[in-house]
């Protein structure tokens, strides 16, 4: 079908109405503000995002303050969002900024691109909201309307997909203000063009939708790669001395949660294992005499869902007269600090949901 990207153009930005659906960062110029909304929001619901923006704001108020921040305070205020690797980079992109950067954002794409942890769609948004750069945004909303635009089954996640949508948005920008119709277009996917609803009799661009004509807007778009998800299960072990102190670790290795804490850990890759069976894993920490130990409980197993993978987590829980100061992986605190570090999801719903017999208040 011909596309007329000024039709598509002029409906979508009359549309808009920049009152509605308001947020605390738009509208504004400051680059700061705009990239931490969107590092946050980044495979984040704005309705979840929202909280952590507010907090991440009233504690660092410039990119200086987060730049200085400790690396566990700003986890710690990261803890629950996922994806943890944001908050590693954005600690990298505000030291950059304020060490190497005299304080001041890069005002080109290319510069803006070049932080850490900013791709393309966010260096399009900063660019085109902070600077009036002439830059479309191209996330999983645009992908979206887009492909139910054009009607096209072009997949939208592999080289030759992406370069063709990047020319489709590219073609319905044109001339018009990039800070404008991205936040449009935004907007028009988040409350519109959604991926399980599509308000067509609400839509300014139905009448010249190629998926609505063919009845296909529930179909697109297409993605050629299937998601494969594997199973994992840890154990984890809950280890307190009668001084009050525990065990964890900073799980630092390439893998889910890095720069978070954790108990002792023994993954296994098979049904879960019972307290008496872990005494004798090989996995088992060398330096934790098991004979030593009184077990006094596991918990049911905990549920948490990544992208990738499932997490099945079981808690034991064991008691000890004295626990091992000489650690090499492990470090001993006091179990009262337990709720200033930052912890995976599943470790924290253990702690919220037990947190009478484990005297955490």
């Amino acid at each position: 079908m011909d596309i007329s990207w000024s039709i598509f153009r002029t409906a979508l930005l009359k549309w808009h109405n920049p009152e509605d659906r308001p947020m605390p960062w738009k509208g504004i110029r400051d680059p700061y503000r705009i990239w931490l909304s969107e590092v946050i929001l980044q495979q984040t619901r704005v309705e979840q995002g929202l909280p952590y923006y507010n907090r991440f704001v009233a504690a660092y108020p410039t990119v200086q303050d987060l730049a200085a921040a400790p690396d566990d305070e700003v986890m710690k205020l990261w803890e629950g969002l996922g994806y943890y690797s944001r908050a590693r980079n954005l600690l990298k992109a505000a030291r950059m900024v304020s060490q190497e950067l005299g304080g001041e954002f890069p005002r080109d794409y290319n510069g803006l691109r070049a932080l850490p942890g900013v791709g393309d769609y966010t260096a399009a948004a900063i660019g085109s909201f902070a600077f009036d750069l002439p830059t479309p945004v191209l996330d999983g909303n645009v992908f979206r309307i887009l492909a139910r635009y054009t009607n096209s089954f072009q997949p939208i996640d592999d080289g030759a997909g992406k370069r063709y949508f990047k020319e489709l948005v590219e073609a319905a920008l044109g001339s018009a203000s990039a800070r404008k119709f991205n936040q449009a277009i935004m907007d028009f996917g988040a409350t519109v063009c959604t991926p399980k609803r599509a308000y067509c009799t609400q839509c300014p661009l139905a009448f010249s939708c190629g998926a609505r004509s063919a009845g296909t807007v529930y179909e697109l778009p297409v993605k050629r790669k299937t998601l494969k998800r594997t199973t994992r299960h840890f154990h984890y072990l809950v280890l307190r001395d009668q001084g009050d102190r525990c065990l964890i670790r900073r799980r630092e290795e390439k893998d889910i949660w890095r720069g978070l804490y954790e108990f002792p850990l023994i993954e296994t890759t098979g049904p879960i294992l019972q307290a008496s069976d872990l005494a004798v894993h090989p996995d088992w920490p060398g330096s934790i005499p098991a004979r030593e130990l009184q077990f006094l409980r596991s918990s049911p197993p905990y549920k948490q869902q990544l992208t990738h993978q499932t997490i099945i987590a079981v808690f034991h829980e064991f008691s000890a007269a004295d626990l091992p100061t000489a650690l090499k992986a492990h470090q001993l605190i006091n179990y009262k600090m337990l709720a200033k570090m930052a912890f995976p999801r599943v470790i924290t719903r253990f702690l919220s949901e037990n947190r009478l017999h484990l005297d955490l208040f």
